[in-house]
C-alpha cells in the first residue's frame, strides 16, 4: 500500500509528554508514574494500558458542584504510549513549577498524577455578588498539557507593564499574578456585552508571570453531539456543548 498518509508516522522520542503534531500529543507510561487525561480524549494507544475513571473527594464533589469548575478525569496506567486529543484543538504542553499555574479547567487536556489542583475564584473589583469566574489553581511540579482554539499567544506581564485580557478568551496564567475582574464602565451596560463593540467583562493581569491568549471566545467544544449539523460539531445549538457551556463569565460556573 501507497499513500502520502505515510508521511504521519508516529514520531520517535524518549520525552514523556510529545506532540506527534500540533493537535496530537503522544503520552509515555513506564508503569512508575500515571497521566490523568480528559474523559473520552483517547485517540489510541499501544501497550498494556488500563482507563480508570478518577475519583473525586467529597471537597472536590462539593466545589463542582458550587462552581461548576472541575475536571472530568480518567487515570492512565501501565506501560505503553496513550494519544490523546479533542476535536482538533491545539495542544501545547506546560511544566509547572512552584510559581504554579491557574488555568479554566476546559482547557485542560492532561496532566502528571502527581500535580493538585483546587477551584479558585477570580474575584469582581466591582464587589458584585456572583460574578467571580471559577478556574483551577495547579501547584506542584510536573508537566500539564493544555488545549486553545487556534495558536495562542504568550503575553509576559511586568510589573512595569500589566495586561488585559478579554475573558472569554485567556486560557491560563501564571499563579503569582493579581487578578482583576473589569468592565470599561460601572453602568447596568456592564451585564450586556459593552455597548455595540461586542466586548464583555475583561482580566486584569498585575505583578510578574505570563498570561496565555488563544485566538478565540469560545471554549474547546467539550462533548459536542457529532452529527448534528456544523454547529452542533462546533459546540453551539441546542445540540452542542456550548448550549450548556458558553464560556463567559456569566454561564461557565
Amino acid at each position: 500500500m501507497q499513500s502520502p498518509l505515510f508521511g504521519f508516522t508516529e514520531t520517535e522520542t524518549q520525552d514523556r509528554y510529545a506532540l506527534q503534531n500540533p493537535q496530537l500529543l503522544r503520552v509515555s507510561l513506564s508503569g512508575h508514574e500515571d497521566v490523568l487525561a480528559r474523559k473520552g480524549t483517547m485517540v489510541a494507544y499501544q501497550g498494556i494500558i488500563e482507563f480508570d475513571a478518577e475519583y473525586r473527594t467529597p471537597g472536590q464533589q462539593r466545589a463542582r458542584a458550587h462552581t461548576g469548575e472541575g475536571l472530568d478525569l480518567m487515570r492512565c496506567s501501565g506501560q505503553g504510549t496513550v494519544y490523546l486529543a479533542n476535536l482538533a484543538q491545539y495542544v501545547h504542553v506546560v511544566d509547572v513549577d512552584h510559581t504554579g499555574l491557574t488555568v479554566d479547567s476546559s482547557y485542560v487536556l492532561a496532566l502528571d498524577s502527581a500535580l493538585n489542583s483546587e477551584v479558585i475564584a477570580v474575584d469582581s473589583q466591582f464587589g458584585i455578588s456572583g460574578s467571580g469566574k471559577y478556574n483551577l489553581q495547579i501547584t506542584g511540579r510536573g508537566k500539564v498539557a493544555l488545549m486553545t482554539s487556534g495558536q495562542p499567544l504568550m503575553l509576559q506581564v511586568t510589573p512595569d507593564k500589566y495586561v488585559n485580557a478579554d475573558a472569554d478568551a485567556i486560557v491560563a496564567w501564571s499563579s503569582s499574578l493579581r487578578v482583576q475582574m473589569q468592565a470599561q464602565t460601572h453602568s447596568a451596560g456592564v451585564f450586556r456585552r459593552r455597548g455595540n463593540t461586542g466586548e464583555g467583562w475583561e482580566l486584569n493581569f498585575l505583578g510578574q508571570g505570563y498570561a496565555l491568549v488563544q485566538p478565540s471566545e469560545l471554549l474547546p467544544p467539550q462533548n459536542a453531539v457529532i452529527g448534528q449539523g456544523m454547529r452542533a460539531q462546533y459546540g453551539m445549538g441546542q445540540h452542542g456543548a456550548h448550549a450548556q457551556n458558553q464560556g463567559n463569565v456569566w454561564t461557565n460556573r
